[in-house]
């Protein structure tokens, strides 16, 4: 190869003050590209380039061009620089040449004999446009994860690959972080021996934002970043977009390019074209670490779990968070890694495989999200840049004294964004169907769990947490904007207003929210043995006078059966029978209620032991017939729910229930009416007594012939095996009906009637 003659000795380098240098040398300066990289000469200097770069401990370095090599000569502490030709690319308005820097690599060789020849960081434009940085900036970036984190590029060049390879593509990663408050940001890991000197981040602008493409970082490489923070401190930290992080206790965010090609386009169109607030909803929540022992990632879960989710007919499953979070003994409620999958079950591609098997089956999947807090982890988003910049300042605000942990500041524009764009990434990138948003009482609230002095009002003296609200507001518009079909679904305990009411109307935007107080009720009522339970009838009818004030899902969730509280199972009083038969009673009368429907694993076995994290189903309890008639029941249930529209058309209107009887405390049973929106009828009538009732009198809406079409008590789901079969309506008024019938109401049991077409 030729050498580039004599221009090093004839030029000096683009000159750089001794402070810079200084700066760069030490990766301390705020713009390296500035100094590093290559840069043109002007003036009587016009033609040539000053190309610097900084290899610490470096012997000699060579740049090496399409037209020879030309030796660097060392300026300062590790800095190397060279003067070459530039290359003319044309000729100026003016008629004199146009000049620009070649495309060049470099050869460093060390005293050690070892010799590299790679591209350099610092010839690359920067990978963040000016669009980007301004959206971001006003906290309307709705694909945010496209533009901040870490991202796998390839480039064609001239010169070949990263080493000058003939034929081949440089291959890369952009690396771009949101650090405002810095002195310096440096990317470290294997691929510079965890030396950040040589990986220098540039700050673009005012924006706060550092950038830096490093040629040769490929997929699966473990990376920080090294942030000379506002106390002049250097830390290191895991990426706030990372994709994908090392397996805690680890805490390194690695480099992701997917791979996954989806097979789900007709679950996506069908998506898109429809409505699920509107269709039969019925949940199986899962925590998928624990859902069955031996599994241990998510392909072996599309394996699995897939299969069972569509045996037993639930149209949808949920997860628990499944966002990185470094204690497992959270169950993922306290995420550091909002943009990473959860790296103990596998990575993105791994997870993508998964819900691309539940739609491949026609199961949607909704996954748990929580954007109330954020723990306190030295290696994440926690006083990122020395400042608290992802959590409210405010010592009265930014942090949840039950959880230790700190509360987002959800008025400032880009922390804002950081989290409106994680709900669309998850529902974008991952298709997933719905997030289900954990605490959302939390945010809403300045003095939630916080006594007097303890918090501060807002600007108006309430107790609203007004940025939070906005946010939540922004959140699910943009979310159903860009994702028809999608569900927003919020987890909230009190009686705020309009949880599920239209933006537009001045409610939060959630298409569902969780019933917690029909589950408490519900829970509290069967707890009572049935004796008692005449004097507590109030408990299982008042869910009917909110029933519409939003739109619900009626939940028996994993908070309902840890930490004491026992199984659905063990909650239930009584000897075994009863027990398996309130279990029974209480799916059919969940799955009739108004609103949707969600239970968690292993209350469709009815197991005896609570849930335990660390365990699995109670899969052996499938050994007794017993538990495999509530599962059997459960999976009948799911498919007679589906198949019948009465009971979920009309979920969020008044004229889809009616009361038939509300009022029978003394045998502790219940009848009433489920009507679809084209009419269609079912009559649901519910014992929660010990004791069967012989000659029950049923009011009915209509005379001629009735069917039992669904019974708890049938033996194959360990009932007594009491039927009414098909019977006739006999007329005369009954409770303001005009027709009635008497029945046989099998103890702690709930029947199905359907009329006559």
């Amino acid at each position: 190869m030729a050498t580039l003659t004599n221009i090093n000795e004839d030029i000096a380098p683009v000159p750089v003050s001794q402070s810079d240098l200084s700066a760069v040398s030490n990766a301390t300066f705020y713009n390296p590209h500035e100094v590093l990289g290559g840069h043109l000469g002007s003036g009587d200097h016009a033609g040539t380039v000053t190309i610097r770069v900084l290899r610490p401990m470096a012997k000699s370095v060579t740049i090496i061009t399409q037209d020879g090599e030309a030796n660097a000569a060392h300026e300062f502490n590790g800095v190397f620089a060279a003067v070459i030709p530039a290359h003319r690319d044309g000729t100026q308005r003016d008629g004199s040449p146009s000049y620009s820097v070649p495309d060049y690599r470099v050869r460093t060789v060390f005293a050690d004999g070892t010799t590299l020849v790679e591209d350099d960081p610092y010839r690359y434009l920067p990978t963040i446009g000016d669009m980007d940085a301004y959206l971001f900036g006003e906290g309307r970036h709705e694909r945010l994860w496209e533009a901040l984190g870490a991202h796998v590029r390839r480039y064609d060049d001239p010169m070949g690959g990263n080493d000058g390879t003939a034929g081949e593509q440089v291959v890369g990663t952009s690396f771009s972080v949101w650090a405002p408050n810095a002195h310096a940001v440096r990317v470290v890991g294997n691929f510079n021996g965890w030396d950040g000197r040589r990986h220098a981040m540039r700050e673009l602008g005012s924006s706060g934002i550092w950038e830096l493409f490093i040629p040769g970082v490929k997929a699966g490489e473990v990376y920080k970043y090294e942030i000379l923070n506002a106390n002049h401190e250097w830390k290191m930290k895991a990426d706030p977009m990372e994709r994908s992080h090392e397996i805690p206790p680890a805490t390194g965010s690695i480099v992701v390019d997917s791979t996954h090609a989806w097979h789900d386009d007709a679950w996506m169109d069908r998506r898109r074209a429809t409505d699920p607030h509107s269709g039969p909803v019925s949940i199986y929540e899962v925590h998928a670490g624990s859902w069955k022992k031996g599994i241990g990632n998510y392909r072996e879960l599309a394996d699995e779990l897939v299969d069972y989710v569509a045996k037993e007919g639930f149209t949808h499953v949920e997860f628990m968070p499944l966002a990185q979070h470094p204690f497992s003994g959270s169950w993922g409620y306290q995420v550091t890694g909002y943009y990473a999958v959860d790296s103990r079950l596998g990575g993105p591609d791994d997870f993508k495989y998964l819900v691309d098997k539940f739609h491949q089956a026609g199961i949607g999947v909704i996954m748990d999200w929580v954007p109330a807090h954020f723990p306190k982890d030295d290696f994440a988003l926690g006083r990122f840049d020395g400042t608290p910049l992802y959590e409210d300042p405010d010592p009265l605000r930014g942090e949840h004294p039950d959880w230790g942990t700190y509360v987002f500041n959800f008025g400032r524009n880009e922390v804002r964004n950081f989290l409106v764009a994680n709900a669309c990434f998850w529902l974008d990138e991952y298709h997933v169907d719905a997030l289900r948003v954990d605490a959302v009482s939390s945010m809403l609230y300045l003095d939630y769990s916080r006594n007097p002095g303890q918090w501060r009002p807002n600007i108006y003296g309430g107790r609203e947490n007004l940025e939070a609200i906005a946010f939540l507001k922004e959140a699910n518009a943009t979310a159903y904007k860009n994702n028809p079909g999608i569900m927003m679904i919020a987890e909230e305990s009190t009686a705020y207003p309009g949880i599920t009411a239209p933006t537009d109307a001045g409610g939060l935007g959630f298409g569902l929210k969780w019933n917690m107080g029909w589950m408490h009720d519900t829970l509290q009522y069967l707890h009572e043995t049935p004796i008692n339970r005449k004097w507590h009838h109030n408990e299982i009818t008042f869910s009917m006078v909110y029933a519409y004030s939003e739109h619900y899902v009626l939940p028996i969730s994993h908070d309902e059966v840890v930490y004491g509280k026992g199984s659905l199972f063990g909650k239930m009083p009584g000897d075994d029978w009863q027990r398996y038969a309130g279990v029974r009673a209480l799916f059919a009368y969940q799955w009739a209620h108004p609103g949707k429907n969600l239970t968690f694993m292993g209350n469709e076995v009815a197991q005896w032991g609570e849930w335990d994290h660390d365990g699995s189903v109670d899969w052996a309890s499938l050994e007794w017939p017993d538990h495999r008639g509530v599962q059997r029941l459960v999976a009948d249930l799911n498919e007679f729910y589906k198949d019948t529209p009465a009971i979920w058309s009309q979920d969020f209107d008044p004229a889809g229930f009616q009361w038939l009887t509300s009022d029978d405390a003394d045998h502790n049973t219940l009848s009433f009416m489920r009507v679809g929106s084209h009419g269609e009828t079912i009559v649901v009538v519910v014992n929660f007594s010990g004791e069967a009732w012989q000659d029950y009198q049923v009011p009915l809406p209509k005379g001629g012939k009735w069917t039992e079409v669904l019974t708890t008590d049938d033996k194959k789901y360990g009932g007594s095996d009491i039927h009414n079969g098909t019977f006739e309506a006999v007329e005369g008024e009954y409770h303001s009906r005009d027709w009635s019938a008497k029945l046989t109401i099998p103890a702690l049991g709930a029947v199905f009637l359907k009329p006559e077409d």
